[in-house]
């Protein structure tokens, strides 16, 4: 049957809703029938892809549209054309068929769906025998969606998709093309109204920032050497083992001659080793996936699936992570399924309506970043970000995930006043639905892929972020491996800021954390929130009036950290003390490791590190409190703490620090066993840039305890040796 005036109209403007319909190759009553749109063709004559002659279309409408009978059944069709002198080949998108599957369209109705990452965005497959690329979007208030691009100079008319109405997904596979394309997809809303163009939610790469188009690759790399590393990860407890994290903005640890930001190959040949010099066990990447604005410092990213292109192309970062790897370090990424920007190419209005967010903006809005909160309580909104925790661990092998602004998901009322927000259904502040989108991540990835760890960046005392988040268990349970000690953070930084004479009165500062210490797995962390927006530098922040006292603190303080209970965090740059506060605008100031001063912190940092992971002591028992024991907490007076870290079958270490300049010739501390204890580190030594104030190499215990020369200003650690 001839399709109405109406309806080629639409067809050849690019508005016909179903366009796979009337275009193609279709059975009917005469045999096969072919319809194609072959702009500024003359002539048209169909082949099968494998080069046989299948039958010639005429021309019906002088805007460029053909059609006629062909042999045999439907199949995919190509087209060679000719207008005058000019001859080319077309092959016809719409004699494809879909690519998605039933048991696609289930899963995605269900929220079950695994491997949407292999489904949804843009692959580069080979579909009934021929090579293309395979592109699939979720919009399901469209009217129409259409794809744009440089293979079809980004005209909205040349490629509309085919819906999938049962799940609102939208697909289309274009053959003879490959990487490299940019495209992005034109919406219609259900009101009709054209969205701006949209990049594709499920890119593997972006243009380079002002740019915004999305652009055909591969996620990963092919080739990994990595087996050893993730196999080590996969077999232990990593709560009992020694974790050393090296937090990292990779747009301003170093910069090239040019200023420009180095590439994931550069930063591998620099930062690799580095990491590996100075002792630690993981490096932290703050945001990489695309983002617009770089003051944002990849908080507000328009790209969950695609690593930035700053740095150069996506398996660059793929082959970061297999060096590290080989180099065994650890690499972690910073994740931020909490908020997104409304930058008119992202996920905002995606097909004209709240798809993604929520419509009311007591919900959907967050005042603190002028960011959408997604709809965690949309099972499709949930599986979009749950599939993207897996896509990073299985694509690029990260080894784990720090969660970012988790007490912002779980709040209703998070920087909020009252009228503000809207009460859950039994009238709390609880986020019900983040809650359970977190523990079905942590479930999802915990059951995929052991040896991976996620972080959560949580401030509250919510019960249970790192307890075990089975179905059948307490709400509340989260399943986290392990939650950022935001309260050691807070409340030793404000003790180390004040005036020494002043420490006795606020002595609870260092104890009080080791009341909850072992509520849950914690990571100590010393992050780059501390050290922007007018907070200075963690040298800046310690108390005293030259530098002696400064870095004599920030020494102390470090060991006192790496002897503390936890896992350890420390932001770039202040391993050596950086002295300025940080900035995203530039490299930090590696020439102030020609100070010895600087050089001094920098040698302690990578002693604390081996210290940390070759003593069992200090690592084993990090998350339980068999592995702490007071040996000293009441001294208010001289300022003094000690402890004993120990674990089965390992030498115990003793921690004391002296938090004043007044160094003391015989503190008497007692010790837990009696014999030779060895000073394996002292933060006043003289190659660190101390007074040398110690213990010629250790002490002798009698009777319970021991006589210790305490530095100013400085911490021990003493190791058993009987």
């Amino acid at each position: 049957m001839k399709p109405p005036p109406a309806a080629i109209d639409a067809l050849l403007a690019g508005t016909h809703s179903d366009p796979f319909s009337l275009l193609g190759s279709h059975d009917g009553p005469g045999g096969t029938f072919a319809r194609a749109i072959l702009p500024a063709a003359e002539e048209a004559v169909a082949y099968s892809l494998r080069g046989g002659i299948l039958g010639k279309l005429t021309r019906v409408d002088e805007r460029g549209l053909f059609e006629g009978k062909l042999r045999g059944k439907p199949k995919p069709v190509k087209y060679r054309c000719r207008s005058q002198a000019n001859e080319w080949w077309v092959t016809d998108p719409y004699s494809f068929g879909p690519v998605l599957g039933p048991v696609d369209d289930l899963l995605v109705a269900q929220g079950t769906h695994y491997r949407l990452f292999d489904k949804l965005g843009a692959h580069p497959i080979e579909h009934e025998g021929c090579r293309g690329v395979h592109f699939a979007v979720w919009a399901p208030n469209a009217r129409l969606v259409s794809l744009v691009g440089d293979f079809n100079d980004w005209d909205g008319a040349r490629h509309p998709m085919r819906a999938r109405q049962s799940v609102g997904i939208w697909e289309i596979f274009i053959p003879n093309i490959g990487e490299g394309q940019a495209y992005k997809y034109r919406i219609v809303g259900a009101d009709g109204a054209l969205q701006p163009l949209k990049a594709d939610p499920f890119a593997f790469a972006s243009e380079l920032r002002p740019k915004t188009a999305s652009i055909v690759a591969s996620a990963g790399k092919a080739e990994w050497g990595d087996q050893d590393h993730r196999a080590h990860w996969s077999s232990v407890d990593l709560r009992r083992e020694a974790i050393s994290i090296y937090e990292v903005h990779p747009g301003s640890w170093q910069r090239n001659p040019h200023d420009w930001f180095l590439t994931w190959d550069e930063l591998a040949e620099r930062l690799i080793p580095y990491v590996v010099e100075m002792g630690f066990t993981h490096i932290e990447f703050m945001p990489v996936s695309e983002h617009p604005y770089d003051p944002s410092w990849g908080y507000q990213t328009t790209g969950l699936y695609a690593p930035s292109a700053r740095f150069g192309d996506v398996e660059g970062f793929a082959r970061f992570v297999d060096g590290a790897h080989r180099a065994g370090v650890g690499v972690l990424i910073d994740w931020v399924p909490a908020h997104f920007p409304v930058d008119e190419h992202g996920l905002a209005r995606f097909d004209g309506t709240a798809l993604y967010e929520h419509e009311d903006p007591k919900l959907g809005f967050h005042p603190d970043w002028n960011t959408a909160i997604y709809n965690f309580g949309r099972r499709e909104v949930q599986s979009f970000l749950v599939n993207n925790a897996l896509f990073w661990a299985e694509k690029y092998h990260v080894d784990g995930l720090r969660v970012d602004a988790v007490a912002s998901m779980l709040y209703r009322d998070y920087s909020r006043e009252a009228g503000e927000w809207i009460p859950n259904e039994h009238g709390g502040c609880e986020n019900w639905e983040a809650a359970e989108f977190l523990r079905a991540t942590n479930r999802a990835l915990y059951g995929t892929h052991s040896g991976v760890v996620t972080i959560a960046e949580e401030s509250t005392a919510w019960p249970g972020v790192t307890a075990p988040a089975f179905e059948e268990g307490p709400r509340t349970a989260l399943g986290f491996g392990f939650k950022w000690n935001m309260g050691f953070m807070h409340d030793t930084l404000e003790y180390m800021g004040r005036d020494p004479v002043h420490r006795k009165f606020h002595h609870g500062e260092i104890t009080f954390g080791l009341h909850y210490a072992f509520s849950e797995n914690f990571v100590l962390p010393l992050s780059h929130d501390e050290v922007v927006h007018g907070k200075g530098s963690l040298l800046t922040k310690m108390s005293g009036a030259d530098d002696w006292q400064k870095f004599a603190s920030l020494r102390a303080y470090y060991a006192l950290m790496w002897g503390h209970p936890g896992k350890k965090l420390l932001f770039m740059g202040q391993e050596f003390a950086q002295r300025r506060e940080w900035s995203e605008e530039r490299s930090l100031d590696w020439e102030l490791n020609q100070s010895p001063l600087h050089a001094g912190v920098r040698s302690l940092v990578a002693d604390l590190n081996r210290l940390y992971r070759s003593e069992p002591a200090l690592h084993a028992r990090d998350c339980e409190a068999e592995g702490f024991e007071w040996l000293i907490g009441d001294d208010e007076a001289n300022s003094v703490f000690a402890w004993v870290r120990k674990a089965p079958g390992a030498a115990p270490v003793a921690i004391i620090a002296n938090m004043t300049p007044t160094g003391h010739d015989d503190y008497r501390v007692p010790l837990p066993r009696d014999g030779r204890w060895a000073e394996v580190l002292n933060s006043d030594a003289q190659s660190y840039g101390g007074s040398g104030k110690g213990n010629l190499g250790g002490v002798f215990a009698e009777s319970g305890a021991a006589n210790v020369a305490l530095p100013p200003l400085g911490t021990l650690m003493l190791r058993y040796e009987g």
